[in-house]
């Protein structure tokens, strides 16, 4: 088992470290289980063309980095098992790809994953003494790392309270996982990309990768079902939008001038509102031309279809 020191590493040099293989936050989005970070995103992250936003001073992420020690604490308080902070990333030569970046070490054969959560679907699951996926996950790659034969879950709902689960090791999930990892790092060391879908990280990803236009056109016989498809796909959300403005308007005129309706356990709004806006013309008339460095830039590129009539 390698290990790297991570105790005196700085931020940056920690996060070069980290994208040198998988870890376990990563498993989630390369099991297509992470709701904000997709495969694709994960590997634009992982082969450098993307860099990934710095979360470091988000105030949920500031918490639960507050909140580690004493959910940690919580755990030896209810298990009576001794913890110590991990400062390496371990790699186990069986799973070159992957990484283990673990929150504590215990006095005994397995691990402990920390997390703090504000989420009421996350609180339910644990109160009924289940892991999130999203979770569960990321232990089963640490016990792959690390050959462990269980690790705990040490979480702390916000306004619920600290939940323990274990989670034993598991060899089917543990060969599928492997298996997953290692087909996504061969695409990243190969730089292939994995296929697209329509999360919005990957909307931003390829946003981010091909953010300049050179000019040029291409055939695009290639991918002439995925036109098809988007035209179908246009077409029925036009349709969808009636039909909803439909439904909407008769809504509207039962309501007439009520503010407010209800049926059963939906209730529905209808109030004016005021909505300021800035005349400019006007005040350009008044005042004269606004100066051109009051107004801000931005460049992007813009995705338009158009079907020639009767093609």
């Amino acid at each position: 088992m390698e290990k790297i020191f991570t105790g005196n590493m700085s931020r940056e040099e920690w996060l070069i470290a980290r994208n040198d293989g998988i870890g376990g936050s990563d498993c989630a989005a390369i099991l297509g289980l992470n709701p904000y970070k997709s495969r694709y995103a994960l590997w634009a992250e992982k082969t450098g063309k993307v860099t990934p936003d710095d979360i470091s001073d988000k105030e949920s992420v500031r918490l639960g980095n507050d909140l580690e020690e004493y959910v940690a604490n919580r755990f030896t308080e209810y298990t009576g098992i001794k913890h110590r902070r991990y400062r390496y990333i371990l790699k186990n030569p069986e799973f070159p790809f992957a990484l283990a970046n673990i929150d504590r070490q215990l006095r005994c054969e397995g691990g402990l994953e920390i997390k703090t959560t504000s989420s009421y679907e996350y609180g339910k699951l644990l109160a009924d003494g289940k892991i999130p996926d999203v979770w569960m996950c990321q232990m089963m790659h640490y016990m792959m790392v690390t050959g462990a034969p269980y690790w705990y879950l040490g979480a702390l709902v916000f306004g619920k309270g600290f939940y323990c689960i274990k989670l034993d090791r598991d060899e089917e999930e543990i060969a599928a996982l492997a298996a997953a990892e290692r087909d996504f790092w061969a695409l990243v060391q190969s730089d292939t990309p994995p296929g697209v879908d329509g999360a919005e990280s990957t909307t931003e990803a390829i946003k981010t990768i091909f953010a300049d236009s050179n000019g040029e056109s291409i055939d695009l016989s290639a991918v002439a079902g995925h036109l098809e498809a988007l035209a179908q796909y246009t077409a029925e959300e036009k349709r969808i939008k009636e039909a909803k403005e439909a439904e909407q308007n008769a809504i509207k005129a039962f309501m007439g001038e009520c503010e407010k309706g209800s049926c059963g356990g939906t209730t529905v709004s209808w109030k004016q509102q005021i909505r300021r806006s800035f005349d400019k013309d006007r005040f350009e008339a008044a005042n004269g031309k606004i100066p051109d460095e009051y107004y801000s830039e931005s460049t992007s590129r813009v995705f338009r279809v158009t079907a020639k009539k009767g093609a």
